[in-house]
């Protein structure tokens, strides 16, 4: 199959901050026709207005599902490219509609990530923005915060971001406590961390209790009001992966309960989260951030500049990345 395409109607959706337009890889798109999309929309009836002209949709991430609803109403679709795992995208839709999913899965961790989720460790422990807030306001230390060094720092998986967590927690001076499936815990014990015993003691010695865990099937709702109660009144849970790993409406009331006492959260169930009076939002025990983990401008031009790069290799006619490989066995590319 040979085909080529000297100029494209790019559409770049979520683009929440109005940076895509900055980064340096952007020049990559030259002689192509784009259009950034800055909002977060769901409604189908919206996108595919937006969209019908395009022939190559850009994602970031999982903002936007694309799924039979939305593509049969894309006639001229023809490329789909993001950077990363692509769980939000009907791929056997897009093979009946002749549509290429390319989208690079590279070994490079999420750095910005691991720095981010040490972030919200820090300034969670220290109570940093209820103090800097009471600092405007006139107030002088009005909280005592807790110290890392020599408490136990739990990493419930320790994958990639999950032992960079782990490694860094050591620098502290802290103790290391992993759990997860047995590869997990098989790894953590080849580099010298210790393993819990059983989940139920992993939540209970806990006293900062971290989350690195993919999003699947054997994974949702993995985390109930059980576990949770398990936890000190002291301790503290971070959640940089996503929501989905705790079940709906099991951290709030474990917040309420006071175990664990503190919650630093960066992943909602539904995103953007926009509404103030969310229970989450309303404790006064959570440390709440829109899902920063990711958003660094280092790391948004490697995400996208491979996106960019697959556009450009689609246009040549040489897709790269591809995810629906039948598509080009059978030749019905747009």
């Amino acid at each position: 199959m040979v085909f080529q395409f000297p100029k494209l109607r790019v559409a770049i959706l979520d683009d929440y901050q109005d940076v895509v337009r900055t980064l340096d890889c952007f020049s990559t798109l030259q002689g192509h026709e784009v259009t950034v999309w800055n909002d977060s929309v769901t409604d189908v009836d919206v996108l595919a207005q937006r969209l019908v002209d395009a022939d190559v949709l850009v994602l970031l991430r999982e903002r936007t599902r694309v799924d039979e609803a939305l593509l049969s109403r894309l006639p001229n679709l023809k490329l789909i490219s993001q950077n990363g795992h692509v769980p939000h995208i009907d791929l056997a839709a897009c093979t009946r509609h002749g549509i290429v999913v390319s989208s690079a899965l590279t070994s490079r961790p999420s750095y910005p990530t691991v720095e981010f989720t040490w972030g919200l460790i820090l300034a969670a422990m220290r109570n940093i923005p209820l103090e800097s807030a009471a600092l405007r306001q006139g107030v002088w230390q009005s909280t005592v915060g807790l110290g890392l060094r020599g408490r136990t720092l739990g990493i419930y998986g320790f994958g990639r971001l999950g032992s960079m967590v782990a490694r860094i927690g050591a620098a502290f001076g802290m103790n290391l406590l992993v759990w997860g499936r047995q590869g997990s815990m098989d790894r953590a014990q080849a580099e010298g961390f210790p393993v819990a015993t059983s989940k139920e003691a992993f939540f209970a010695q806990s006293d900062v209790l971290s989350l690195h865990l993919r999003l699947n099937a054997e994974t949702v709702g993995l985390i109930g009001l059980e576990e949770l109660a398990l936890m000190k009144p002291t301790a503290l849970l971070v959640n940089t992966s996503r929501a989905e790993l705790i079940k709906p409406g099991a951290l709030v009331a474990a917040l309420r309960e006071g175990r664990p006492g503190k919650a630093a959260i960066d992943v909602f169930e539904h995103e953007p989260l926009t509404d103030p009076a969310d229970p989450l939002l309303l404790q006064p025990n959570a440390l709440c951030t829109p899902h920063l983990g990711y958003v660094e401008r280092d790391n948004y031009e490697f995400g996208y500049g491979n996106a960019f790069d697959q556009i450009v290799a689609f246009a040549r006619g040489t897709p790269i990345n591809v995810h629906n490989t039948d598509v080009l066995k059978q030749g019905e590319v747009k």
